[in-house]
């Protein structure tokens, strides 16, 4: 298998949105085949179809693509091991399970699951762990005929050897070993026709040539059962490597009903995360390169990924530093970029017109300038700029420890004066008030700037405080102003 070509696969369920999980998955295969030169296959594994949810592989592949991901086959662009959804592909799996029966190394149960069931709580009730006890495992005909006639529909479970081992080698967890009298027999098909998840997989994975399978540690309790399948046909088994857990920050194992975390991708693109950011940081979710550097685009993780890092300790998905790198993204991307991801924010929170245009837009536009190097994501622009949006400000009692220190109001009042006498309201002239009034108050540096910055925008804190006087506007301002003024006068 050394000298063979890589060829990867991810295989979902269309069960609905990309989970951060499962795209990490894609992800590593994806850069290993890439790596590599080798080739990765998306299939598409829907024979639970009680689970299916339509368009659910279309979701799939849409976020697969937002993310940056490509592949050589699957159901959108075809190729030479199809077809690639596994409900297309019944007649494949029956070919094999019929093999299988004619060599004896599979049978026929009849048992209803009424009879399983019991067969569980009886096993359960003498302490052992439930499993099938082979109880057709050998039926004569006249068993057969007599089940036959009472309109029992088999299913067809795989004979398990005796005293057979079945070790494999993972590139992440190392040497793993599981014994043939951990498993009972187990269903290939269901009664229904339907193939089980570890045969279907271990057919599939076969018969599309893949040669090495990076999954979640959660898989590593298949991998015996479809080595049985590689075993019985002689076909030469895959290497493996299982993947740590991603944890939340509690060390908990990333659960969808964990609520703490954004989960889906859809999630991150509905609110403003920059898709190269989001592929930075899902590779780094137990990967690590060498040294200490974080940030990497995508075709330089193809360059140094190496699939002997994968981590052995589990990944924790730290939020903070998710925002952390897509704000340094947003921060060198162009400002037409940034707009994209933040107007519809703005239109759909009713602070912009849908279609602004002119003076109104290019206000806009500077708006969302002043924030660039602040935005974590598109949506908190709506936060950041709420006070550009409101006619009066609600000081919180923090900022009027600020603004009820005693040299403030004469100080407000001379700045209020010198914006008052501005006949064009610019940047550089805003700046020039202030340091005018610096002149006449004495007052500098943070007895200066903050209390005009708290009365002006109700924040200790901004963009530059000119940038931000110019886009409030001289009306709103004076407004801010005359209104905090007198009410500190009269306190």
């Amino acid at each position: 298998m050394a000298d063979q070509k890589v060829r990867v696969r991810y295989a979902p369920s269309p069960t609905g949105h990309l989970h951060i999980g499962n795209a990490r998955t894609a992800l590593f295969n994806y850069l290993f085949a890439r790596s590599t030169n080798g080739e990765f296959i998306i299939r598409i594994e829907d024979t639970d179809q009680k689970r299916n949810v339509e368009g659910g592989d279309l979701s799939q592949l849409k976020y697969l693509k937002w993310l940056g991901i490509d592949w050589d086959e699957s159901v959108d662009v075809g190729g030479d091991h199809g077809p690639y959804r596994q409900m297309e592909r019944l007649d494949i799996y029956k070919k094999y399970a019929d093999e299988l029966l004619e060599r004896g190394l599979a049978y026929k149960c009849y048992m209803t699951e009424e009879e399983l069931e019991a067969e569980r709580e009886e096993q359960r009730a003498k302490g052992q762990v439930p499993m099938y006890s082979g109880a057709h495992r050998d039926l004569t005909e006249d068993q057969i005929k007599q089940f036959e006639e009472e309109g029992r529909k088999p299913s067809i479970r795989f004979r398990v050897p005796e005293n057979e081992s079945y070790p494999f080698n993972d590139i992440v967890k190392g040497e793993i070993t599981f014994e043939s009298s951990d498993f009972g027999d187990w269903v290939i098909m269901k009664k229904d026709g339907t193939p089980t998840y570890n045969f279907a997989v271990a057919v599939d994975d076969h018969l599309m040539a893949i040669t090495h399978v990076l999954r979640g540690e959660d898989h590593i309790s298949n991998t015996p059962k479809q080595m049985m399948i590689y075993r019985a046909f002689d076909w030469e088994i895959p290497i493996f490597a299982h993947m740590t857990l991603i944890v939340n920050d509690q060390r908990k194992k990333l659960s969808k009903r964990d609520e703490s975390i954004i989960q889906f991708i859809e999630q991150y693109s509905d609110l403003g995360y920059l898709p190269e950011a989001l592929f930075n940081f899902i590779a780094l979710l137990g990967w690590s390169p060498k040294g200490e550097e974080e940030l990497f685009s995508k075709d330089e993780f193809i360059e140094i990924f190496d699939p002997e890092r994968l981590s052995t300790s589990p990944a924790v998905f730290d939020t903070g530093k998710l925002k952390w790198m897509n704000n340094q993204y947003i921060k060198s991307s162009s400002l037409d970029r940034v707009i994209d991801l933040t107007l519809p924010h703005l239109i759909e929170a009713g602070k912009v017109d849908e279609n602004v245009s002119g003076e109104d837009r290019k206000w806009v536009e500077e708006l969302i300038g002043l924030y660039k190097d602040q935005l974590n994501y598109g949506a908190e622009i709506v936060e950041l700029t709420e006070l550009f949006f409101k006619e009066e400000i609600d000081y919180s009692d923090n900022e009027m420890e600020v603004l009820n220190q005693e040299h403030v109001p004469n100080m407000l009042s001379h700045f209020q004066i010198e914006i008052g006498q501005m006949e064009e309201f610019t940047p550089e002239n805003i700046k020039a008030a202030i340091k005018a009034t610096q002149k006449t108050t004495g007052n500098k540096g943070k007895k200066l700037f903050m209390p005009i910055r708290v009365a002006v925008t109700g924040q200790q804190h901004g963009p530059e405080l000119p940038n931000a006087i110019h886009l409030l506007g001289q009306r709103t301002v004076m407004n801010r102003l005359n209104k905090i003024v007198g009410e500190l006068k009269h306190s």
